[in-house]
This record gives structure tokens, sequence and C-alpha cells, in this order.
């Protein structure tokens, strides 16, 4: 992160922690900052364009813009936000996706006037796009840390990210999609990625990039929210048109077809919903969808994601999920899925992820990387290569977080765009589609590598790094035992 970005994002993010003695979490404050932040740029963006002498409808209607807020403090500043929120969350495009479902959490009408003050003392729209940009990945960054509210779900480490970009190349035209886009990490990648590698792009292709190549989904209004506003800081999308909604992506068949899609779904226990039986008693009752375009019908989420995600992409189309280890190996539903995928597709590439490095704890969890190819009596996939990013490797959030210098060797072992130049590492090995058919239910949890911490004591890793690594196991075996306990719920 740039130096005028780091400064900006520690300042805005110091007053987190007075409001967190009115008991406004990590997650409501940036909720806040978005909506303030949002309508700053808003007057900024019409003043500039009223300088220029240009007619301009303004984003914000003038009653509920930032000149009359800023104004206010006490009783009537309470009021009025209240009522802006509630105004603008009923509009349409950016505007009433940014201020959907929107509520002031901060009780408190001098400390809400404070940060308004903090927010109107920065030029934003002065600031360069990369900044703005980093700025607001700075603060998603900063929320994700707060693990008890949950945030870290949303929230993929960003060199995991670089990386799964790097080597599915998204290229100028695509129609590009994350269905559980969480804040749009994925999508700003990519958006990035693109605008780097065409630095002569004409006005026209500059256009479609920015509104018509990528398309977000999230089930949960607020993270849709945070996932807008950081695509508008970062170039996409339009004041008229939002590329994200709130809607549960899994509902139903997908309307359109995509060349690449980047996603990491929820983890967690299986889908389920609160339902009131006949004798007025609440109870948990398995969420499942019964889908034409679904191999079959399980109420486990991750592989209802992985289903859906192959329903997306056009013939040829390309997908990079991040999924669980359970995915890999359970029974029944995945093993029905998992040899689906090796015919329906060319599952070319698995990356093993190290323990560590989620924000959301006891994940163990690996990219699958696979092709979708046209109708055909024989398996589609010939080799799976797999890559080891986990056995003898140690990464913690603070002292030793996962960095992009650390994922080098798996781009260069993928070889983006030469696959079939590839060659056998320590870490990369090839299995045949015929070796993996014999795997006790096409099993994809596939490892070799001797753990070094197995065989010397002296080896052991250090004991805080070994005490995660315990939490993580025991905090999987108990999503997965949650997962089990509900199913079996009468």
């Amino acid at each position: 992160m740039s130096a005028a970005a780091s400064v900006l994002v520690q300042k805005v993010w110091n007053y987190a922690h007075v409001l967190r003695d009115d008991g406004v979490s990590y997650g409501d404050y940036l909720e806040q900052i978005t909506l303030l932040v949002f309508l700053k740029m808003a007057q900024e963006r019409l003043e500039i364009n009223q300088a220029l002498g240009e007619e301009v409808r303004p984003i914000v209607p003038e009653e509920y813009s930032w000149p009359v807020l800023v104004k206010l403090d006490g009783a009537a500043l309470e009021s009025y936000y209240r009522s802006v929120l509630e105004s603008l969350g009923r509009g349409g495009g950016m505007l009433g996706t940014i201020f959907k479902k929107a509520q002031n959490k901060i009780q408190d009408p001098a400390k809400l006037k404070r940060l308004i003050s903090l927010i109107d003392g920065e030029r934003w729209m002065a600031l360069d796009v990369d900044v703005k940009g980093e700025i607001y990945e700075g603060l998603l960054e900063r929320n994700a840390r707060d693990i008890k509210s949950g945030a870290g779900q949303y929230f993929t480490p960003r060199p995991l990210i670089r990386a799964m970009v790097e080597v599915t190349r998204p290229r100028l035209g695509w129609k590009i999609a994350d269905p559980a886009c969480g804040t749009a990490g994925f999508l700003v990648a990519a958006f990035e990625y693109i605008a780097k590698h065409n630095p002569l792009m004409n006005r026209e292709e500059r256009r479609i990039l920015r509104e018509e190549m990528f398309y977000g989904a999230d089930i949960v209004d607020g993270v849709v929210r945070l996932a807008a506003m950081n695509m508008y800081l970062h170039g996409i999308g339009t004041d008229e048109k939002a590329l994200v909604e709130a809607r549960d992506s899994l509902a139903s068949e997908p309307s359109e077809r995509y060349d690449l899609v980047l996603t990491n779904p929820p983890f967690g226990k299986k889908s389920s919903i609160r339902v009131i039986n006949e004798r007025g008693e609440e109870e948990r009752e398995a969420l499942t969808y019964e889908r034409q375009d679904f191999w079959a019908t399980t109420s486990n989420k991750q592989l209802n994601f992985v289903q859906h995600i192959h329903s997306m992409l056009k013939v040829g189309g390309t997908a990079a999920i991040v999924v669980p280890d359970n995915v890999l190996f359970e029974g029944g539903a995945g093993e029905t899925v998992r040899r689906k995928l090796l015919q329906t597709c060319d599952v070319h590439t698995l990356l093993r992820l190290p323990t560590g490095i989620f924000y959301a704890q006891g994940v163990k969890a690996n990219v699958l990387f696979l092709e979708k190819k046209p109708g055909s009596e024989k398996p589609w996939t010939k080799q799976l290569w797999v890559y080891d990013l986990r056995t003898n490797q140690h990464f913690t959030l603070k002292e030793n977080p996962l960095e992009y210098h650390h994922l080098l060797d798996f781009i260069a072992c993928y070889k983006p765009g030469e696959i079939h130049k590839r060659e056998p590492t320590e870490r990369f090995r090839c299995f045949s589609y015929e070796e993996l058919m014999q795997r006790d239910k096409v099993n994809l949890d596939i490892f070799w590598l001797k753990d070094e911490s197995l065989e010397e004591s002296e080896n052991l890793p250090a004991p805080e790094v070994l005490a995660q690594e315990i939490v993580e196991d025991l905090q999987s075996a108990l999503e997965a035992f949650s997962g089990i306990a509900e199913a079996l719920e009468p």
C-alpha cells in the first residue's frame, strides 16, 4: 500500500476505537464510512462538473446532499441522517445498491458529527483512482480482522486473488463473474489486470471494461454495499448502474453464461433455514436446491456452488474456485459432483492452500482450476496437476502472512497459457484420469510430501504456530460435526 493510502487508512480507522466504546462494531463503522464517503464524493463530483460549466443531474437529490448534512448537529443531524438513508435506499442504480436497507449505527450525534467532519476534511475526488481503491481495500482488510463479527468469511487474501487472476489471464471483452462476491476482491483484481495489460484501449473499449464485463452477487445486503463501493472506487460501474446485486445465486439457473468465474464461495455449515412446525416450535430444516441443471441434490452449499459455477460457464469458459477440503473427499453427492466435473470439464489444476491464511478460522481450502468443455462420451480431464503449498508451510495472519512472492513458484509451475508444457517438481505432480478413478470415492485430496514435523522433534514449528494449527484443526472438525448434527435433526 502506498504511503498516502496508508496514512489515510490509519487516520480514518483510528476513530473506530472511539466508537467501539459505544458498541459500534468494525463492520458497522465501515458501513457508515461507505455511506458517508459516497455522499461526499457525489457532492465533490457535482462541484467539479459545475466548475467546468457542465450541466449534470446530481447523483444525490439536493435535499439529501452533503452540504445539508455537514451543517447539522445534535438531534437534528441524527433525524436527518436517518431520513437520508431511508430515502436513498429506495432508489435504483448505484445509489440504491449502496443505500439499500442502510441504517444509522452511530447513535451518539456528537460522534456521528465527528466522523462526518473527518470525512469532510478530505478531497476524495482529488485522489487518484488507485489511491482511493487502496484506501478502501485497506479498510476492508482492517474490518476482516474483526473475526468475531464474521467479516473474515467475506475477505479472500489479496495475494491469493492476485495469483488466481494471474494464471487465468482475463481478457478484454470477456464476461467475468463472481456468484459469491463478498467485497468484490476478485472482480477488482480482474479489472486491474485487464487495464494493466491493455494500456492503449480506445474510449469504447474503456467503456466496455468499466460497464459491461463484470457481474457480482452476494446474499448479504451489507456485503453487497461494500462490494459496490469497492468497485465504484476502482472505477467499475457507473452512477446509474451497479454491477453487483443482492441475491441468492443458488436459487435459480443463471440467466447468462460467462467466460471466467473467479470465486471463493462461503465456507461453513450446510445450508439450512429456520421453520415453525405444526406444534408451533422452531426447528432447522436442511435447505436443498431442486435444480434441473444440478447433478446432485444436497444441502452442502459448497457442492451446490461448484454445480452452479459449472452452469454459469460458457463452453470453453474457465473457473477458479476456492473450495474446502470436504469438496475433494466427501462421499455421496460429493463423489457424484467430482465424477461429473472430471467428465464434462478439463479439471487440470488443484492448488492445496496452506492453513493460517484466512481470517475465517478453521479453514482448510484448495483452489480448483477447470475449463468447461462441449458434450462428449469420453471424459475431458486427462490429467490433474496438484501443487502442494500446504505441507511444511506455516503461515499466520500477523507474524508470517501469505504474500504474493509465496505464490510465485506455483504461478511458474502453472505455466499460464502453456499448461501443456508443465513439468513435475517436488511440490507439483501430475495424476492421470485413470489414477483418479481408482481412488476411493474419486478422492482428490491428494498429497505426497512428508510432513517434516512428524519426523524429528526439532523440526516442530514454533509453539504459537503449532497452537494455531491445532485450533484450526479443531474448528474445522467442529464445523464438520455441526453440519452432521444439523442434518440429523428431526
